[in-house]
């Protein structure tokens, strides 16, 4: 028997608040991640951290904020802790590896190529390691060119949306790095629900309430860790801003060093030599005692 599914019971509501839960969590991780570009080797890794445990609970709290108005009419749904759980520690490891590579290496093709695609596969691992944790009486299918077009997408968005964050400098270019990454982020996982078929599997006799047969937390009792995402997102970006407004302009901190940055490639020039230097070419050096000799013959 095949499932109604509906993916909209909320309308327009579930999709704008995760987008923005997915915008909030990338605008941190990215700037964070161009941070870690001006800093020393020791803080870059903290920055780096930070970033990927960001953008990972952002992409974590959209999935859930945008499954809250998944429903199917015949059955409901729970979800398995666990399963759920994994797909966060799954997302942050990945991401934070794909942010790690840019971190060390810059805006170098190669570096954002293998970057980008472990970022965008975090992301989609992390939502068919969530769609994996739904329990319901049903069993999914899925469409195989629809979820490899969900991939796709994750990966192709994620590496431009590092790239303009390495590359671009002012608040408007991660204005726009953090919508990309987030229309990443949303646009696969709505090409990933609508590759899925919900075939049920009902008893012939249904219990009053079938909620109580099924396994796992409802709804509702996820809610809970979903507003703890946005909240620390709130307060990192306030700490960030309060401290290091250099986070969200791109620019180097106060106490930042000139020097080079990861993938910059710099020929250096040659230091110019005293004028007085014995060793200039053209220049030879001048004895005091025969400037003084060639004085007095003039007198």
């Amino acid at each position: 028997m095949q499932g109604t599914v509906d993916g909209f019971t909320y309308g327009l509501v579930t999709p704008v608040a995760a987008f923005l839960m997915a915008a909030l969590g990338a605008a941190l991780g990215l700037r964070c991640t161009t941070r870690s570009l001006h800093a020393t080797r020791s803080c870059r890794v903290g920055w780096l951290a930070l970033g990927s445990l960001s953008i990972g609970s952002g992409v974590w709290t959209m999935h859930f904020v945008a499954m809250t108005g998944f429903t199917v009419q015949e059955t409901p749904i729970s979800y398995d802790k666990p399963l759920t759980f994994a797909g966060l520690a799954v997302a942050v490891v990945m991401i934070g590896i794909g942010i790690f590579i840019v971190g060390y290496r810059g805006a170098t093709r190669m570096a954002l190529i293998t970057g980008g695609t472990i970022t965008g596969l975090g992301i989609a691992s992390m939502h068919y390691l969530g769609m994996a944790g739904m329990r319901m009486a049903a069993q999914f299918a899925y469409d195989t060119p629809l979820v490899v077009l969900s991939v796709l997408i994750a990966g192709c968005a994620a590496t431009g949306a590092l790239w303009a964050a390495v590359t671009l400098r002012g608040a408007l270019s991660g204005l726009g790095a953090s919508i990309l990454m987030a229309v990443a982020v949303t646009g696969m996982h709505y090409t990933g629900m609508a590759a899925l078929d919900v075939h049920l599997h009902l008893p012939s006799t249904l219990p009053s309430d079938l909620s109580a047969v099924l396994p796992g937390d409802r709804p509702a009792e996820m809610i809970g860790p979903m507003l703890v995402g946005p909240g620390c997102f709130l307060l990192l970006a306030a700490v960030v801003l309060l401290f290091d407004p250099g986070a969200v302009t791109g620019e180097p901190g106060p106490g930042h060093r000139p020097g080079r940055r990861p993938g910059d490639h710099r020929v250096p020039q040659p230091r110019p030599r005293p004028r007085n230097d014995p060793h200039a070419r053209g220049r030879h050096p001048r004895s005091t005692a025969r400037e003084g000799t060639g004085r007095a013959r003039y007198r």
